[in-house]
């Protein structure tokens, strides 16, 4: 994956499984034996004829993609058995076995591994603990994934398993309309956070929208939790425009985390100090352009978190990765850095944080300390977390543009 001596291009959250390729299915394929079990529906659910396990349709992994990258950086795992595409019963039961008791699952589990039996034992023990999370784009792709498989197969375990982390979504909306970044967590306050980062919000808000809709595959969910889906849509739609930052009067973007009851911007992680960030407002945008007849609100919002996002362009500079002596850290491995160029023509790069009340753009330390300059951050940070990208790009030089033309006041 590494381009040494390369521009280091930042991307957005929106990459297909293609571009992970050799990240999703670096190991070896691992092709079941065909079931001769039959799947009998009940006659108001449904029904299915048997098939052979290459006879069922891939169902995309992309919405994982965040979860198998942080499985693969934290275990360096390579050559180990997966899945293929098609083998989504497989796929499908990886998912309920990480799944928990409360409906949640926790982070960054690869869906694709043949679980190795040690393993497996182990997760069916953990099925108690209270570690389930929104974070890392998590809990709503297996609850999709678990509902299409449902579609296809009829296997009513599938269907059973995806609302029960439905239900747990619902249940866990703070009445204020946020989510917290992992809800049952109470060993650090940073999980108790209304969270934007990682699309904890924008993903849960978004999944949410398409199962109020009866959108494939949610066109099984019944009235009422797809009322309850529409209601909670409602109170969080609401909560994203008021939590959105103001500088002297203007609207411009969202903070990472929010305070749970004061709803004031707050400090995440340690290095995750309270400020405007540029990476978390384009998914956000993203989801409120998708409404359809906004509101004057939601276009006042857009509006100027668009308008922000044209005036915190840096310029004058890229990021480089560069050839480093190869070391592992506890929860990724490199053997490259990053250095900030000068390029007078270096196109437009964001920085990920910007100062509360002077839109100055800032990084920081696990200590807590701000700095100014990328070599000021520690390798391990400087490597292990995203500082500076083009996430913007695209909404702003072809989403907003459609957009505007639609809904221009």
């Amino acid at each position: 994956m590494n381009n040494k001596n390369s521009t280091f291009l930042l991307r957005s959250p929106g990459l297909t499984a293609a571009i992970f390729g050799s990240l999703l299915l670096a190991g070896c394929s691992a092709e079941a034996p065909e079931s001769n079990n039959s799947e009998a529906a009940s006659p108001t659910h449904i029904e299915k004829q048997p098939q052979t396990q290459a006879s069922y349709q891939p169902i995309a992994i992309d919405d994982f993609y965040d979860a198998i990258k942080h499985w693969n950086d934290r275990t360096g795992e390579t050559g180990v058995p997966h899945y293929e595409l098609h083998q989504i019963k497989e796929i499908a039961d990886n998912i309920i076995l990480y799944q928990r008791d409360s409906g949640g699952w926790p982070t960054n589990k690869h869906p694709l591994r043949v679980v190795p039996e040690e393993e497996r034992e182990a997760a069916l023990k953990d099925k108690s603990l209270a570690d389930a999370s929104f974070d890392n784009r998590n809990t709503y792709p297996q609850i999709e994934y678990l509902s299409a498989v449902y579609k296809q197969t009829g296997d009513e375990r599938y269907r059973d398993a995806a609302l029960k982390g439905l239900r747990y979504t619902l249940d866990k909306q703070y009445d204020n309309g946020g989510w917290a970044h992992s809800p049952d967590r109470t060993d650090d306050h940073y999980y108790t956070r209304i969270t934007f980062v990682d699309e904890v919000m924008s993903g849960v808000l978004t999944f949410l929208r398409k199962v109020a809709a009866g959108n494939p595959p949610f066109d099984y969910v019944d009235a009422a939790l797809k009322q309850q889906a529409a209601d909670a849509v409602a109170k969080g739609d609401a909560l994203v425009l008021q939590l959105q930052v103001r500088v002297d009067g203007k609207l411009t973007g969202w903070a990472g985390q929010y305070h749970e009851e004061t709803l004031e911007p707050i400090v995440g992680r340690t290095y995750e100090l309270p400020g405007i960030l540029a990476w978390e407002t384009v998914p956000v945008v993203e989801y409120l352009m998708a409404i359809e007849n906004p509101s004057p609100e939601v276009i006042a919002a857009v509006e100027g978190a668009v308008s922000w996002l044209e005036s915190a362009k840096l310029s004058g500079f890229r990021v480089d990765r560069v050839d480093a002596d190869s070391k592992r850290f506890d929860f990724h491995a490199v053997d490259y850095d990053l250095v900030i160029v000068e390029d007078a023509d270096a196109k437009p790069i964001w920085a990920r944080f910007y100062d509360l009340e002077t839109n100055e753009p800032f990084l920081a330390n696990r200590d807590g300390n701000r700095v100014y300059k990328l070599e000021d951050v520690l390798y391990e940070r400087r490597t292990g977390y995203t500082w500076y990208g083009y996430w913007p790009e695209e909404l702003l030089s072809t989403d907003y543009p459609r957009w505007k033309e639609q809904h221009s006041r």
